[in-house]
Order: C-alpha cells, then structure tokens, then sequence
C-alpha cells in the first residue's frame, strides 16, 4: 500500500482550482464533453477548469505540513445543520520532512459559505466565482444573493498546534467525548491526547491565525503506549462504548483497549492474530460492542469477536491485493464497504458470510472505476446507500448504489434542461460525483453534522466540499 507522501514540502495555496466534475469550453456553441480521468486526454492548448455550478460549497485551505490522516471534530453546536455559513473542528497530524517538525493540528474552519443549488436550473447562470476555490467576488446581483443566503467571503482558519515526535500516520476523534483524540506515530507508538483546552480557546475565538503564526504548544499526550512491536495505521474508537479501542501495527497484531478510571487504559498484553500481514484498518461494528473488522495486506478481511478469543470469527479473500482501508456502515449495519491496493473498491452483505463454504457468497457489488489504489472509503452518515472513495488518481468520487440506469428519465431530464451531453455508456450508473483538482489524495471523512460535506486531504492541503448533486438526500430547507 502507499501511504507515505512523496518529497513532502510546504503546502502552497494555488491561485487556481483543478478541475471539478466537468470540463468546460470556451465555444458556447460546442456541446459540454463529459471528461473522463485516466481515459480522456488534454489537447493542446486545453486545460480543465472547476465548475463551481457543481458545488454547494468548495473551498481550499492548508495548515502548513501536509496532512496524511485528519478526523472531523464533533462540536455543540448542532445535531443537524444545512444553513450557510458553516463552521467545522478538525484534528489533523503532520508529514514533516524533518521529524522534529510534527505537530498535531487542531483547528476551526469558520465562515464557509456557500448555497443550495437547483438540481434543474430555471435559468442559466452567467456567473458563480464566489463559490471558486480562492472565494473571489464578482459584483453580479447573484453574488449579491449568495452572499445574503450564505456569505461570500473567505473561510477563516484558527490553528493551534501540538508537537510531536515523528509523522502521524493516523489520527483519530472519540466519538462519545470529541477532545480525546488518538494518534498513531510511525515511531511505532500510540498516543491518547486531551486537546479540550486548545478546543475550548478555538470556540472562543474569532480571531484568524496569521499563516505560520500559530506557536506550536508542548503537551504530554495523557496515555502512551509502545507494546506494538512495529508502527502502523489501523485504530477506531468503538462508537457504542466510550473509551474502548483497537490499534493494529504493521507486523499483523492487533491490540484492545479498555478504558478505567482516571483517563488510563488497560491494553490487553496478548494480541488478536490472524493476518498474515499488516494490519492496515479496523472498524467497530455499529451494533455490536465486541465485534469489529480488521483489513490486511495479505488481501483479506476479517471480522472479530472479543469475547471468543484471540482468533478471528470468521477471515476471508476480499481482494486479489493489499485490503488497504474499511468502513461499515452506521445507517445498514450489515454493509461493509472495502478498498483495495489495485483500484477496486467492494460492498459486502456481512448476513451472507458462511464459514461453511469456501466461495464467497457475500459480495454484492464490485466496481473497477478507480485504476490507482483507494486510500480512503466511507459510508455517508445520513444516507445509507451512499459512500465516498479517495485514489491515490487524484480522484474523488460519490457513488449511491441505490441507482440504475433509467433510459426514459435521462431523456426527461434531458428534455427539460436542452442538456447536450451524452455521457460514456461505461461510466457506472451508481456514480454520482466525481472531484478533482487536489494531489496524492490520502483521506476524506464525512462531516456528521452537516449533511453532504466532505472534507479531504492530500499533499497540497484540504479541500471542504458539497456537490450540488446529492442535496436530494438532505433535508428540505427550513426542516
């Protein structure tokens, strides 16, 4: 699998997005081509150009070092928001060329503006370059608009920053009590941090953070633990019982955190094994206290049951290469989705699992879009057929597997917008979204309190993005 970032340097803002979900022309009498990654080729003379018709919302923003793993910060102030602006808590861990240099990041993203858009347009948009990556304004009465629905200025970033020692290969929130956080060090040790101070003084501030201005604080993480024999890249908190982890290193062991009293662990001295190679994610079932799933590099997933031993219930062949990353889903508990070192990402029926039979009964879809490894997968929290896939193609794309293809409402479609393009009949039905424009994609993450965002990560910094397209599953305005 490939983690690491290639020749990291300081993330660069550039003055100008990469491309979105379509190409556009500057002849207005050729009809729209539908572009295709790794398939279609630039002219010369032609580049691809963002359309931000396509978003709610986009945005781009960098915290210095590049980031390999992020987690979106569960914040107070509401279960449930769809109004603009938005204002999102993350903690982030750095890919410093020099080791000293690490830090962990947390930080707000304030003032993300943004609007709802027409899946059918009731007119053409002459002009939408306040939702560009850099948020520049025109001075067209739609800007106008924009601004009064959901500001048009830029996103304000607030940082703070921890030191640590060594890259973080792996970073992650506890759902139950957001300020603890989990870090995975590629010195080969797991940390537990407290970060409710740095949060609280972000919550209370308005104030933005100068680049490179933010002092980095030296703080003792509240747990360390160093009984991994390697370093790695699986860790989940259990979203049904606080406080209680699983960690899983580079040498195929996996370790169970339970929680006492007095903000320690007890971290079980005999491993779960049963992979025959690293570890690369685990997730907790989302119905289950005991039960969770481990992916390897020796392409197979395994499903685990604490309270029967150290072996696992049951471990099958789920790729034909390096099961790189995991997610099960929360909303249909027995869906688990899988992304592979060869490009191709799998959905599991875990009721259809048989330690009886050698053939895999359990696979009902299988798509081969993606030609680059898939280096982050996640179901949507708020829809259950819906999922989003990270390609180290530099693509990002939002699949519903609900979706067929239907001949008679493409044409009605069609027909209402005089819509001139004819999209390639290979691309899968189910694909809903596709995203460009940031480099060596590493990890994306739903945010579970705002319908539709995703935010994102890769070499060049973070992109905060809503397409416009699937506010079909959000709630009406005003709900």
């Amino acid at each position: 699998m490939v983690r690491s970032i290639k020749n990291p340097k300081k993330a660069k803002r550039k003055n100008k997005k990469g491309d979105g979900s379509s190409s556009s022309s500057s002849v207005p009498s050729m009809p729209t081509k539908v572009w295709q990654p790794g398939v279609d080729n630039l002219e010369e003379g032609e580049e691809l150009e963002c359309d931000p018709t396509a978003y709610n919302c986009l945005h781009a923003f960098h915290i210095g070092w590049p980031c390999l793993s992020f987690d979106v910060v569960r914040d107070s102030l509401g279960l449930l928001r769809t109004d603009f602006p938005h204002t999102v808590y993350f903690v982030a861990g750095t890919q410093a060329e020099n080791p000293d240099w690490n830090s962990i990041g947390i930080f707000k993203v304030s003032n993300v503006s943004g609007k709802r858009r027409e899946l059918v347009p009731t007119k053409a948009t002459t002009s939408d370059s306040d939702m560009d990556a850099d948020n520049s304004n025109s001075d067209s009465d739609e800007d106008s608009e924009d601004e009064e629905e959901g500001g048009s200025a830029a996103p304000i970033l607030q940082l703070r920053k921890v030191a640590h020692s060594g890259c973080v290969n792996r970073i992650r929130a506890m759902t139950q009590n957001p300020h603890i956080c989990a870090s995975w060090s590629d010195a080969g040790y797991v940390q537990i941090w407290d970060f409710s101070t740095h949060l609280n003084a972000l919550a209370e501030s308005e104030t933005e953070v100068p680049r490179g201005g933010s002092s980095v604080f030296n703080q003792a993480p509240i747990f360390n633990f160093k009984g991994h024999k390697d370093e790695g890249y699986a860790i989940d908190w259990s979203p049904r019982v606080t406080g209680r982890l699983v960690t899983g290193d580079c040498k195929s062991c996996i370790r169970l955190w339970e929680p006492t009293s007095g903000a320690t662990w007890n971290v079980d001295a005999t491993p779960f094994t049963g992979h025959t190679a690293s570890v690369e994610d685990l997730q907790w079932s989302p119905t289950e206290d005991h039960v969770f799933a481990s992916c390897s590099v020796d392409g197979h997933i395994a499903i685990w049951d604490a309270r029967l031993g150290k072996s696992p219930a049951i471990s099958f062949k789920a790729h034909n290469a390096d099961v790189n990353v995991l997610s099960w889903n929360r909303l249909a508990s027995v869906m688990l989705a899988s992304g592979s070192d060869d490009g191709t990402f799998s959905i599991r029926d875990l009721r259809l699992l048989s330690t009886k039979s050698e053939e895999d009964k359990s696979l009902v879809a299988h798509f081969e879009y993606h030609k680059h490894p898939i280096t982050s997968i996640e179901w949507s929290p708020h829809e259950a057929s819906t999922l989003a896939v990270s390609s180290s193609d530099n693509q990002l794309t939002i699949w519903d597997l609900s979706l067929e293809k239907d001949e008679e409402e493409e044409a009605e479609f069609k027909a209402k917008t005089k819509e001139q393009v004819n999209a390639p009949a290979d691309l899968p039905p189910q694909l809903l979204f596709v995203h460009q424009g940031q480099k060596d994609l590493k990890e994306l993450h739903w945010d579970a309190q705002i319908p539709g965002m995703i935010v994102s990560t890769a070499s060049d910094g973070f992109n905060i993005l809503m397409p416009s397209n699937i506010q079909s599953t959000l709630p009406s305005e005003g709900a």
